[in-house]
């Protein structure tokens, strides 16, 4: 529960609200220290993580590295549905990919979670605020923008001017919000760069081809610095004004702020407190968490996107892994081994052209070619 300041003011950036008015600060005063310290209570997992990705040499794991922890949190601000100064939440973070598929199946994952649970009126909100250049130059545009008219921002938007410009497009301020009305400035999605926006939309064409269904949000700026390109957020209007039960996005840029190496990461969180408040307001209850169950293998480039559909149907079943590589079968085998899966499903160039897929089961070595629906059906008979 416990974080050193530095770790968030460098992660989180030192504009936001966590760091300039949340966070609750302890100091030692036990006799058998030897020299005094400074502590907080964490107000977020993704920072603290990324410290001990590197504290404890968690790059030497295979990638994807796939990491989730759960427990409190704890930011000073004022209580209100759905909203506590110490609440629970849940953090799936994954390390070493630049993918956009790993992107989709991130969200794609947080939003199976939420209807698995039971919920229906959830709505993903989805953007991207961009490269560490397009933020530059989209904050060096807000400046222009705003400067001329500071006198009508709030003292907290004025400070962001100087930190942070995109922080006052998120301000709670009536009169930020009127002035941003009044301008009507241009949103991030307006004005990514190549790179980000052919990133953007690979995401957006892995959700449409999985039925993922989402809403395009420009405004998503999302609370924390750290975040690069993909941002999002899920909402359920039964939590109430604050009604994002989570969200989250890509860090690229954390690890290496933290004094480690160039590393991609994504992640996302969701809170315990809210996610029961939306079922109560659902009337539904938990169920059951499913089996681990198969992996599923790319043998080459282009069968990588049907053998990530494979994965995502499976898990309406059960665990599924999916090989975010091509790679040869004795390679996918191994990574299927290691993870203890029941099964392993390959896709080739003949699998793909004839829509069918290799199984095998781990335990036994039967190995045979079935359609799709066979496919899914066999593993419905395992478990």
């Amino acid at each position: 529960m416990f974080e050193t300041p530095e770790v968030i003011k460098r992660g989180v950036g030192g504009s936001t609200d966590i760091v300039r008015k949340e966070m609750f600060m302890v100091h030692n005063t036990w006799k058998a220290a030897e020299e005094s310290h400074e502590f907080i209570l964490r107000p977020e997992g993704t920072a603290a993580i990324a410290r001990s990705y590197l504290q404890h040499g968690l790059k030497q794991f295979p990638t994807p590295l796939k990491l989730w922890t759960a427990g409190a949190m704890f930011r000073a601000e004022r209580p209100q549905q759905g909203r506590y100064r110490q609440f629970h939440q849940v953090d799936l973070e994954v390390y070493g990919l630049a993918d956009a598929v790993v992107d989709a199946e991130c969200i794609e994952v947080q939003w199976s979670i939420l209807r698995e649970l039971g919920l229906e009126r959830i709505e993903i909100k989805l953007g991207s605020v961009g490269s560490t250049q397009d933020r530059f130059e989209y904050n060096h545009y807000l400046q222009d923008l705003f400067g001329a008219h500071q006198e009508k921002l709030s003292e907290d938007s004025r400070a962001r001017l100087i930190l942070n410009p995109m922080r006052i497009l998120d301000s709670k301020s009536e009169s930020d919000q009127s002035l941003i009305a009044e301008l009507k400035p241009h949103m991030m999605l307006e004005r990514l760069g190549p790179d980000s926006r052919w990133h953007f939309d690979q995401v957006c064409g892995y959700l449409d081809a999985w039925g993922v269904p989402y809403t395009l949000d420009p405004t998503i700026v999302r609370g924390l610095d750290y975040y690069t390109r993909t941002a999002w957020e899920i909402h359920h209007q039964g939590v109430g004004a604050k009604s994002a039960l989570g969200g989250g996005g890509r860090y690229d840029g954390l690890v290496q702020e933290l004094g480690g190496p160039p590393t991609p990461a994504i992640g996302w969180a969701f809170g315990i407190e809210r996610i029961l408040i939306a079922l109560h307001d659902e009337g539904v209850l938990i169920p059951d968490v499913p089996k681990m169950l198969v992996y599923v293998g790319a043998l080459e480039e282009k069968g990588i996107a049907y053998a990530a559909s494979l994965a995502r149907a499976a898990r309406a079943l059960g665990h599924a892994e999916f090989g975010y590589k091509s790679k040869k079968a004795g390679k996918h085998l191994e990574d299927a081994l290691k993870k203890g899966a029941m099964f392993i499903a390959l896709v080739g160039e003949s699998e793909l052209e004839q829509n069918t897929v290799t199984l095998k089961n781990l335990s036994n070595r039967e190995e045979q070619i079935l359609s799709r629906e066979g496919f899914l059906e066999m593993l419905g008979k395992s478990i």
